[in-house]
C-alpha cells in the first residue's frame, strides 16, 4: 500500500511524540514542556508512569496512521478520532501556563490532528469496479 503524505506526516508525528513520551518516562528533565509546565526538571513518579503508558498508545496511532494495521474501518475511525483528541490536545496545550507548552506542542498537536484527519480518507480500500 502506497502512503500518502498525509498519512507519513500523521505518523512520523505521532512517533515523535511517542518518543518524548519515551524520554519523560525515562526521567529527562523536560518537566517544564509537559502536564502544564509544573514539574521543572524531571516528572514525578506518577506522571513518568503516565508518559510511559501513553508511547505505546502513540506508536499504536502511528502504525494505524502509517496503515500497517487494522481494517479500512477501523483505520479510517481511528485516525478520526484521534485527530479530535489531538485537537483537543493543541486548545489545552495553548491554555497550559508553561510557555514551552504553548509554543511547542501546540504547534504539534495541530499538525498531528489535520494530519491524521487528512490521512483517515487515505485508508479506505480501493473500489473495485466490475463492468
Amino acid at each position: 500500500m502506497r502512503q500518502t503524505t498525509a498519512q507519513r506526516v500523521a505518523g512520523s508525528t505521532l512517533v515523535g511524540i511517542a518518543t518524548f513520551q519515551a524520554a519523560l518516562a525515562l526521567g529527562a528533565p523536560w518537566g517544564q514542556a509537559s502536564y502544564g509546565g509544573a514539574n521543572v526538571g524531571v516528572l514525578p513518579p506518577q506522571q513518568r508512569l503516565s508518559s510511559t503508558v501513553a508511547v505505546p498508545v502513540y506508536l499504536a496511532l502511528a502504525a494505524v496512521a502509517f496503515g500497517l494495521v487494522g481494517t479500512s474501518t477501523l483505520r479510517r475511525r481511528v485516525l478520526r478520532t484521534a485527530s479530535l483528541v489531538l485537537g483537543v490536545g493543541a486548545v489545552l496545550n495553548l491554555a497550559s501556563p508553561s510557555l514551552v507548552e504553548r509554543v511547542l506542542w501546540v504547534p504539534v498537536c495541530v499538525v498531528a490532528s489535520v494530519a491524521s484527519w487528512r490521512a483517515a480518507p487515505a485508508c479506505a480500500e480501493p473500489v473495485v469496479r466490475t463492468a
